[in-house]
């Protein structure tokens, strides 16, 4: 299927109740808007739902009115924490699929406590089969690998980058190599993160 004829991917359902009326959709999107800040202070420390309503400053009968546990909060906050800084999104066409990736990841590095988060939550995914952290990273993987082989495809018919590996082989790689390197950075701070995603560019270059 060529670029042009893939579907546009679907909206991701809502994670926990979204709240019947305007009010409680304003006041999830409070809770979770403070649960960012919290988790860019602490990280994913482990704590029960009831001592993260405590931090955030809520009851816990409002946490439970949104969210059904701990894990589905948690996929919420990073799912809500992403969706404000879409780098796709914000940038459109005019940056390669390259420089989503590596803005993104410097985004994340930028907030202390997501990538410890996304790091927790894709190893709870493997955990169990269904569990709210499985079922939004399995549809996230599979929703950026294809967003990332679209615009590898046009790079490709641009004569932007070599078209001899296919392209969504391609965009395994380049998220593999961005998820890869921010586990490093959190155990290595030190580790040049933009400068060594930026190495794709080469490998990535049309061939003579």
């Amino acid at each position: 299927m060529s670029p042009e004829e893939s579907p546009a991917p679907a909206a991701p359902p809502v994670i926990g109740r979204a709240g019947s009326y305007s009010k409680g959709v304003a006041r999830r999107q409070e809770i979770l808007e403070r649960a960012i800040e919290v988790f860019r202070d602490r990280g994913a420390d482990g704590t029960s739902l009831r001592r993260i309503a405590t931090a955030i400053g809520v009851s816990h009968a409002a946490l439970l009115h949104y969210f059904d546990s701990r894990e589905q909060l948690l996929v919420a906050v990073y799912e809500y924490a992403e969706s404000k800084r879409d780098t796709a999104k914000t940038y459109g066409d005019s940056i390669s699929a390259l420089e989503v990736l590596v803005k993104a990841a410097m985004i994340n590095v930028g907030v202390p406590g997501m990538v410890e988060l996304y790091t927790t939550l894709v190893a709870s995914s493997l955990a169990t089969e269904g569990s709210p952290a499985n079922e939004f990273f399995s549809a996230r993987f599979a929703r950026i690998r294809a967003e990332l082989t679209e615009r590898l495809q046009s790079e490709q018919a641009e004569g932007r980058i070599r078209d001899d590996v296919d392209a969504s082989d391609m965009a395994a790689l380049i998220i593999a190599a961005s998820d890869g390197l921010q586990i490093q950075w959190l155990l290595e701070p030190s580790i040049e993160l933009e400068r060594t995603l930026e190495t794709f560019a080469v490998l990535f270059a049309p061939r003579p």
